[in-house]
């Protein structure tokens, strides 16, 4: 299991068995599993299966029901993934609100990941202080107060406040994140905890595939006679009304935010995790001994780290600019069946509209390509990846999980060079296509970088999650190219070049030197 979207657990917890890692970040794209002891199957797969360390006597204790409990970590967890794929149709929205160049709007992005980033070790600082239940507290609370920000940023069509409430969102998140995944693993029986760790992960990706269909729907969707009404009116205006579609849906989700906070405060009382040891932790007796002095060492290592970069960089990549390479293929008329997946998808998705007080429209297929389409199209390619790790689960256990990684990267690389090579609708499908490729990718990648570090394996695993700000930096550099160096054309290549990349680690950069 893979997750984007994308956690940083072992900057702040031991983990008894690092390559609990390689669970992955759940996108937004970051799964810690730090509380159960797990044991691999060969060929590095990375399906954990816990260990009970609970006392004998601890079987005659009376059962205790982790439902409810169980039920809000899901739901926090689909909001982790609906939270951060939701830029993904924000920030071609921007561009048209703010006009702004490409490199300016895949700042939505950097303001995004560079709070995780950033966030990451003042977020155990705060754990430390308040605990993990008020910290889930005060980082709903935090989360709402970003989404809040989204009101004054609209009124005023400001770019750097808009980038203020983003930001501020990221570090909310950060801060939930790494509160809220502890307690997957101990709410309920050690036995149960790989299974519990995959539902959230499921809810995580079920959120990241849902939120650009229902934000594009929101910011790109309405009538005809709607569009037609603000075709006509001055620029000015015109971009003042639809700055105002982005206040639904963050309006909404302050609301629930703050409800979710008051649940965890008053009516919750989650598992204390604070005194938990885990007594199956390797000594440092039975580590590997190593001459090296640090985890940077190791040439493996820092080959994976700039996996990790490049991987999760090419993942929000393609996910950002997706839309905007759909508006440069000047598509004039759509096939028929991304005309009836479009249609259905808005069937399916119109009644969300409703929750945010908008009448539900159909999309308009007939016109070609247009941002609404392209919504639809986004969210096909998260769903891609979740599809990706449903299927990827029972091959990774059958199958070499090099191969399989060598497979994919060739694959991605392959899609992308064919899409640069094609035009139309066919060079569009080609990129969402990648999303199934990406799905495998963290949880074999992560194993393979950490393999032979003994006493350093910890603070590999540090680097490694700390390299997901490759989401802050390769969508700005793609936009760089967009803008400056030949248009998105050009700015594709990137990931093709970083598939090729991760390519040549599957094939030659694991190998432990």
């Amino acid at each position: 299991m893979k997750r984007k979207g994308r956690f940083f657990p072992a900057v702040i917890f031991r983990f008894p068995d690092p390559q609990l890692a390689a669970a992955g970040p759940e996108t937004g794209r970051f799964a810690r599993i730090p509380i159960f002891k797990a044991h691999f199957f060969p060929n590095s797969a990375c399906m954990a299966v816990p260990v009970s360390t609970s006392a004998p006597a601890a079987a005659t204790a009376p059962a205790r029901s982790y439902a409810g409990p169980m039920l809000l970590m899901t739901t926090l967890f689909f909001l982790f993934g609906a939270v951060t794929n939701f830029n993904d149709v924000l920030m071609p929205y921007l561009k048209d609100v703010c006009q702004l160049t490409d490199l300016q709007s895949s700042a939505v992005q950097s303001a995004f990941f560079g709070a995780y980033f950033l966030m990451s070790l003042p977020a155990g600082w705060v754990l430390k202080k308040l605990g993990y239940q008020r910290g889930i507290v005060v980082g709903l609370l935090v989360m709402a107060g970003g989404a809040l920000l989204f009101i004054p940023a609209a009124d005023s069509r400001q770019f750097g406040l808009f980038l203020t409430a983003l930001a501020v969102l990221g570090a909310g998140i950060t801060l939930l994140q790494v509160a809220a995944n502890p307690y997957v693993s101990v709410l309920g029986p050690a036995r149960s905890a790989a299974a519990r760790v995959s539902i959230v992960g499921v809810a995580n990706n079920f959120g990241g595939s849902l939120s650009p269909l229902v934000g594009g729907l929101i910011l790109f969707g309405g009538s005809v006679a709607l569009k037609a009404r603000l075709a006509a009116l001055p620029l000015a205006q015109r971009l003042g009304e639809e700055a105002q579609l982005v206040k639904g849906p963050y309006m909404g989700l302050a609301a629930f935010l703050v409800v979710l906070a008051g649940v965890f405060f008053f009516l919750v009382k989650l598992p204390d995790i604070e005194g938990i040891e885990a007594d199956d932790a390797p000594t440092a007796d039975a580590l590997p001994v190593t001459r090296r002095t640090s985890a940077l060492g190791f040439p493996h290592l820092v080959l994976g780290i700039v996996a990790i970069f490049v991987y999760v960089g090419v993942e929000v990549g393609l996910g950002s600019f997706l839309i905007r390479y759909g508006e440069s293929q000047g598509i004039q008329q759509l096939s028929a069946f991304t005309q009836s997946l479009v249609r259905g998808l808005n069937v399916a998705t119109n009644y969300a509209l409703v929750l945010f007080g908008q009448q539900a429209e159909p999309i308009d297929t007939t016109g070609g390509f247009t941002k609404a389409v392209g919504a639809v199209l986004v969210s096909s390619y998260w769903f891609g990846s979740l599809i990706g790790r449903l299927v990827g689960i029972p091959l990774l256990l059958r199958f070499h999980n090099r191969a399989l990684l060598v497979a994919v990267c060739a694959a991605g690389a392959a899609l992308v060079g064919a899409s640069l090579l094609s035009h139309g609708e066919t060079a569009l499908w080609l990129i969402v296509l990648c999303g199934l490729m990406n799905s495998i990718m963290w949880p074999v990648i992560f194993p393979l970088a950490i393999t032979g570090l003994g006493q350093f394996t910890k603070q590999g695993s540090s680097y490694l999650i700390m390299a997901i700000v490759g989401g802050a930096l390769i969508p700005p550099l793609m936009g760089f190219i967009a803008t400056h160096g030949g248009g998105l054309q050009v700015a594709f290549v990137v990931p093709m070049l970083c598939y090729v990349y991760l390519l040549f680690y599957a094939l030659s950069g694991y190998r432990v030197r």
